[in-house]
């Protein structure tokens, strides 16, 4: 893959990360149609992944920063109670210790909100790991999937806009939006649009609803990196390649934090009218140069 070809994927990540158009999906039908090869399988995306990742965390620095404080308080207190818990059995029923409060803070109560996305996201994402691999080097399921996207956020543009937030939304609310994402591991289907729906029809606040689309990636994006890294040695990185991909991720991390900064207005405006045609028409034209090249 050639310095230019690292470029031009950067921007399409950073570009369609954060934007409800679907960047897997974007990646995938450019490499299908230009024949591009990153050479190392899916290490460049991965790559590419966390380049957008570190962009949600300089956006959301204070709410990443608390979430991380408040969850290593949460774990302390867990293995405290789990030693209580052991404590008591051998303890009088009158001399037991009583378990301390582990949720006692609107972060801590988002923290695990979190992890309970987490859970169904991480498990879609193993069963549907060799369908994403396969699907990527075809141009009609990314194509689907964007028609599907499209539909989505003509849905989402149309929903009634609730008022719920890291302390009122409940965790059945997280749940269902875990499986959103997990379901929007698929190429063309957008994570940030269809999470973003999902949240606005359980009755998010906008703000927030943009907020917990983008801090819940950050465990499946570090998770998917996980599963994907392990396969790859530093050989992979020999060459010129490293640099080649140095510049692409910098790229899809500038511009990627633009695109946020951009989609808190879009959501806050209603516009998702305008990407849903734009995902109509490139999920269309993907699937008839599917049958037709």
């Amino acid at each position: 893959m050639s310095f230019i070809e690292a470029i031009i994927m950067g921007i399409i990540q950073g570009l369609t990360e954060f934007l409800p158009v679907s960047s897997s999906g974007h990646l995938a039908i450019f490499k299908n149609i230009f024949h591009i090869s990153t050479d190392t399988g899916l290490l460049y995306d991965v790559m590419l992944h966390i380049a957008t990742l570190a962009a949600i965390c300089v956006v959301y620095w204070k709410d990443v920063k608390e979430l991380v404080i408040n969850g290593c308080c949460m774990v302390g207190l867990w293995i405290l109670n789990a030693g209580i818990w052991i404590g008591n059995l051998f303890r009088s029923k009158e001399n037991r210790k009583p378990f301390k409060a582990v949720i006692t803070t609107p972060y801590r109560r988002f923290v695990l909100m979190i992890l309970i996305s987490t859970i169904p996201t991480g498990i879609l994402g193993v069963v549907l790991e060799k369908v994403i691999g396969s699907a990527s080097e075809l141009l009609i399921l990314p194509g689907i999937c964007l028609i599907l996207t499209a539909i989505l956020l003509f849905i989402a543009d149309r929903a009634k806009i609730g008022d719920k937030t890291e302390e009122t939304a409940s965790y059945k609310n997280s749940l269902v939006i875990g499986l959103a994402q997990g379901v929007a591991t698929l190429p063309g289907l957008s994570r940030s649009g269809t999470t973003i729906t999902a949240c606005l029809l359980s009755g998010f606040s906008k703000e927030f609803a943009v907020k917990y689309s983008f801090i819940m990636s950050i465990p499946a994006i570090l998770g998917a990196m996980i599963l994907q890294l392990k396969d790859f040695t530093a050989a992979d990185f020999v060459g010129g390649l490293f640099w080649n991909y140095l510049a692409g991720m910098i790229v899809a991390g500038l511009v990627g934090y633009i695109c946020i900064k951009t989609m808190l207005v879009i959501v806050k405006k209603n516009k998702f009218t305008i990407f849903s045609i734009y995902c109509l028409i490139v999920g269309i034209a993907s699937v008839v140069c599917f049958f037709l090249l």
